[in-house]
């Protein structure tokens, strides 16, 4: 039986609701008053998040409310006032949807199309005044958009949703891994297990996880509405939670107020193909409860309150009552109580599953059940727009599969506060949270509440370092369709960077060459790569359904299948548990695209507000608007029900396992330029833990947009020519379209399946700087590495190859290098480290930065070859190579070997926000050669 996890800190920011306290009070009113929609941002004091002046236009409102959620809930555990001495804590957030910065930024740069429009508009009408304004009106407009939007050279790392644990970290000194999740109004549940698991992994001590939901415009509801969902109660709003936990042996040893413990926390995804909906089977919801009693030691006879952080639809709804009510089978009737947040709340869609834990783990410490509606009050029926196959089935399957009908269930109302019922022996309380989300992920969380009692000092296990098998890889890069086509470039020293072509990046509107401005871009190169025409061969998709799926996914699809491909049984994977975690920006540019389509009257106010606008008669104002909007309606084109799926980071990992029936939980991960690694990590967690028995882990970003362009010249990140790490030359970056994915299982288990192995990965270490969001830092990058060699018998002086991140910028290769040379400086080595950055080649992937590294090191490795530095002519002599020793091969070189030694290759990749990963990778000893 696993260790419980205690939960030791909470806080709730809702409309009218700070802290948690005021969050058990709302819970417990019988008579809520009404709420307000949106959460208010204006009370939250900056003074003391260690937030520079410059950088604080450039926050998003969410990234506030977290902060001032993070601030309560370690305050509530008694943090503040006395931090826990050399505590590994994580920072894990979940959220959906697009942030008001993301929007605003994209707005603003795709408003240089509506000011061209506006000038060519202007140049052609029947005034001689207009027509000579029309120049003036343009620049106008630009100049309204930057003041009415707002901008600052800080957007790109303000706007992310990785800033965000970024930013906690940084400003209450928490040194642990940061990252960003997304899957649909299953993040809440997601984000608990990805923090248990690092919690019973042994590598944190204490994680905060905080979910979040903040509308910042109404396409997410409109989407939504278009699929037919949440068109009544509960209606979609705003919140914020927060949870601190650690081990509780951990709690309990250092006397830390315990509201409750989470037994066990299991998900499951049920994969079908075609579009997005939430899942009506009750049948994988009975197995996820009884997985999770089981394996917790727990009888369902013990749980007394039953929470549901599900959608509110009718069907979903009986699906949970259906599948609960065979599970709690012996249960008397009416014996368990049915709570429910959102008749309170809302739908808080990505904070759903963590607002139900938080409001279960209040019920059990204060040992009180809160009044709640009817199981079923609340619920929006099935609209014309829902699954009307899966809800016709729900509603009239026969009800001789084992199923009570709702009359015949053990739930009940709880119409005013109750006192927990009689305790059993040990005395302790129990309760269940459940939910689905959409996609067809579902979560169980079992909750307990013992009397204290102090413990003996238990030490944490050591982390399980039992190797992780890559058994398929895919990938797609500029110059390279994929993975084979990408070693063959980087072999023969060829680039696919070059000068973009005039339909990624509109030159009139946006180059701006020897400027640093905040709408223009000073740099015209990267590695594009054209979105995928149509779908792989094994995969049916409608053409509708196709066209609007995101390029990201789109290009992760044909990735996943070439990484499939070359596992050659994913057939064999179905019947298996596993998880799809995609490392990927949390705000998709179509998301970002439609909005932004959706918001002229944003354009047309901030033209209003100029002076060569109001200079304009009134009959040529009349005019412009009239063609302006035959071009740009003010409503925008009518959502389809398959368009959101094309919004959601984390669609591209559940497109992946709906289409081709894995039974794997899919997730999207942010962690800035580092996402990859993250996704990876994450899996190696869930494989060592045993609770998945393989996983599909990588990235996808296609960066080479103008809206990044724009957003990374103004911050002066970008190269004024082409990328060259590690050269006296380097200065800056050249952005890079592409995708990567590896197919894992555990050693052992690929050996018994016959599974070719093409590397191992026996470590990855995690953590973040807790300083400057921008510039790196030795400290945090040492910490991550050393971290990687805690889980591995070998020293860094048996690694032969480092595969770099190599941003290219002097001050990121001086860090990067000092970093390896305190870690890697330390031990005997027989030859110098080779240090190369497959950058130079395919540009800088952001989220899949992490994966072209991999695959570069990956595909080395198998050929016995150290990769070239492309671009290399003079090292920097900045860089303390001679302290390791290493070396940067500027052509392809032997990779030596040592009898009884295999090789070994370490892959780097740091982000934004000083977020630090070190992967190690190495050869298997009876590797078949094929493929």
């Amino acid at each position: 039986m696993t260790e419980p996890i205690a939960v030791v800190g909470i806080s709730a920011l809702y409309p009218g609701i700070r802290g948690a306290a005021e969050y058990w009070t709302a819970l417990t009113d019988p008579n809520p008053p009404p709420r307000p929609p949106r959460l208010d941002d204006t009370e939250i004091d900056l003074t003391g998040f260690r937030i520079p002046p410059a950088q604080r236009r450039s926050l998003s409102r969410l990234q506030l409310l977290m902060l001032e959620a993070a601030r309560l809930c370690l305050d509530d555990a008694g943090y503040l006032t006395q931090p826990w001495a050399d505590a590994r804590m994580d920072v894990v957030v979940g959220t959906c949807f697009g942030l008001n910065r993301q929007y605003a930024n994209a707005l603003r740069i795709a408003g240089a199309h509506y000011g061209r429009d506006l000038e060519q508009a202007a140049s052609t009408d029947p005034d001689a005044h207009t027509r000579a304004a029309a120049p003036r009106l343009r620049r106008d407009l630009r100049a309204s958009l930057v003041a009415r939007l707002g901008a600052s050279p800080h957007d790109r790392v303000g706007e992310m949703a990785s800033t965000i644990p970024a930013r906690i970290a940084a400003a209450f000194h928490l040194l642990g891994r940061t990252i960003a999740l997304e899957s649909a109004d299953a993040t809440g549940f997601v984000a608990l297990e990805c923090a248990i698991a690092n919690l019973r992994a042994g590598s944190a001590d204490a994680v905060l996880v905080l979910t979040g939901q903040c509308l910042e415009s109404s396409l997410a509801a409109d989407a939504l509405a278009a699929k037919g969902l949440f068109t009544a109660s509960p209606a979609l709003a705003e919140g914020v939670t927060a949870l601190l936990l650690e081990r509780r042996s951990s709690a309990l040893r250092n006397e830390h107020r315990v509201y409750a413990s989470v037994l066990g926390c299991a998900l499951r995804h049920e994969a079908r193909p075609g579009a997005l909906r939430y899942s009506t089977n009750a049948e994988p919801r009975y197995r996820l409860a009884k997985e999770c009693h089981d394996a917790a030691g727990v009888p369902p006879a013990a749980v007394r309150y039953a929470e549901c952080a599900g959608p509110g639809i009718h069907s979903v709804r009986e699906a949970d009552q259906r599948a609960l009510a065979r599970f709690f089978g012996d249960a008397a009737p009416a014996s368990i109580a049915w709570g429910d947040t959102a008749t309170r709340l809302g739908h808080t869609f990505a904070n759903a599953g963590l607002a139900a834990v938080s409001a279960t783990a209040l019920a059990l410490f204060h040992g009180k059940m809160p009044p709640t509606g009817h199981p079923g009050s609340g619920s929006a029926e099935a609209s014309p727009h829902e699954s009307m196959s899966d809800a016709t089935a729900a509603r009239t399957a026969p009800r001789g599969d084992g199923y009570e009908t709702p009359a015949a269930m053990p739930f009940r109302q709880v119409t005013a506060l109750e006192e927990w019922p009689g305790d059993p022996v040990p005395p302790t309380r129990h309760a269940a949270v459940f939910g689905c989300g959409l996609g067809g992920t579902s979560g169980y969380v079992l909750l307990g509440h013992a009397v204290p009692r102090r413990t003996a000092r238990r030490v944490p296990a050591p982390v399980r370092a039992e190797p992780i098998a890559v058994v398929g890889y895919g990938g797609i890069f500029a110059g390279a369709g994929d993975a084979a086509n990408l070693w063959q470039a980087i072999r023969s020293c060829r680039s696919g960077l070059g000068t973009l072509s005039a339909d990624v990046l509109d030159r009139e509107l946006y180059y701006a060459p020897g400027e640093i401005t905040l709408t223009h871009s000073y740099c015209q190169v990267g590695g594009s790569v054209p979105p995928p025409g149509h779908p792989p061969g094994s995969v049916r998709l409608t053409p509708h359904r196709y066209r609007v799926m995101d390029p990201a996914q789109r290009l992760a699809l044909l990735v996943a299948d070439e990484a499939l491909a070359r596992y050659g049984r994913p057939e064999g994977l179905r019947e298996r548990i596993g998880v799809v975690a995609v490392g990927s920006t949390l705000s998709l540019s179509t998301e970002r695209r439609i909005n932004a389509e959706r918001s002229v009257a944003e354009w047309e106010s901030a033209l209003a507000e100029t002076p060569a606008w109001a200079d304009l008669p009134g009959e040529a104002r009349a005019r412009l608007l009239d063609r302006l909007r035959e071009r740009y309606p003010v409503r925008g084109e009518q959502l389809s029900p398959v368009q959101l799926d094309g919004f959601l980071a984390g669609a591209v990992a559940t497109m992946v396992t709906n289409e081709y029936r894995l039974s794997a939980v899919p997730l999207a991960v942010e962690a800035a330029c580092a996402s990859t690694l993250a996704a990876i990590d994450l899996a190696v967690t869930s494989l060592r833990a045993g609770s998945t028995d393989f996983a599909m882990a990588g990235g996808v970003e296609l960066a080479c947009n103008p809206r990044d362009l724009v957003l990374c010249s103004a911050l002066g990140m970008l190269s004024r020519s082409r990328i060259t790490p590690f050269d006296s030359a380097a200065d800056g970056f050249s952005p890079g379209d592409g995708c990567a994915l590896f197919l894992l299982k555990r050693h052992a288990d690929a050996l018994r399946d016959g599974d070719t192995i093409y590397g191992l990965i026996r470590g990855i270490g995690a953590s973040n700087d807790a300083k400057s969001l921008i510039a790196p830092d030795v400290a945090g990058q040492v910490r991550a590495m050393r971290r990687a060699f805690e889980q591995v018998e070998f020293d860094p002086g048996a690694v032969d190859y480092l595969e770099a991140h190599g941003t290219g910028t002097r001050v990121g290769d001086r860090v990067e290098i000092s970093a390896a040379a305190e870690v890697y400086g330390g031990s005997p080595r027989r030859n110098p480290l080779a240090i190369g950055s497959v950058k130079a080649v395919v540009g800088h992937t952001f989220a899949a930065a992490g994966g072209a590294g991999l695959l570069a090191a990956l595909q080395a490795m198998r050929a016995n070859t150290f990769p070239p530095n492309i671009g290399v002519r003079t090292p920097n002599p900045e860089l303390p190579l001679d302290n390791i020793p290493a070396v940067l091969p500027i052509q392809p070189t032997p990779w030596p070997s040592e009898p009884g030694r295999p090789r070994r290759a370490a892959v780097s990749s740091f982000g934004t926000g000083g977020i630090n990963y070190h992967l190690l990778l190495e050869e298997h000893s009876r590797q078949d050669r094929a493929g």
